[in-house]
């Protein structure tokens, strides 16, 4: 079996052989350096490496958006996602740290958290489909 493996950003081809004899088989003698495979290949990988720091931007512009949306007391969506139940009652006691409902993002069930003590208040119900930095809850 032929493989293209890239070492130290320079490809080379390996091929694979299944042997008989196992470990002993491979001795320093045995084995034997590839030649190179073409080099302009690994030329044009390197080149969309630099459109990587264009994607950051969108991410500074996520994290400037909740601080003007979200209270000290707000428990804000870090996802889109929907909500598949409320873990607390509406009006109930709840600690930093307790899980307060379920969000299903990307088919995972993700628990939000409280982020302080005291009455919970929710401004969402089970079913309802959230943007990310939405005010989930309220705790006073």
């Amino acid at each position: 079996m032929k493989y293209q493996v890239k070492v130290d950003g320079k490809n080379f081809e390996v091929e694979v052989e299944k042997i008989d004899g196992g470990l002993s088989s491979l001795q320093p003698g045995n084995l034997t350096p590839a030649a190179p495979v073409n080099q302009a290949a690994p030329a044009a990988k390197p080149q969309p490496a630099p459109q990587a720091p264009a994607q950051p931007a969108p991410a500074a512009k996520q994290e400037a958006a909740p601080a003007p949306a979200a209270g000290a007391g707000d428990i804000v969506a870090p996802m889109p996602g929907k909500v598949l139940k409320l873990s607390v009652a509406d009006g109930a006691q709840v600690n930093a740290g307790d899980t307060v409902l379920v969000l299903e993002a990307m088919k995972m069930e993700n628990e939000i958290s409280a982020t302080s003590s005291g009455t919970i208040k929710f401004n969402v119900k089970a079913g309802e489909t959230v943007d990310t930095d939405a005010v989930l809850a309220t705790i006073g």
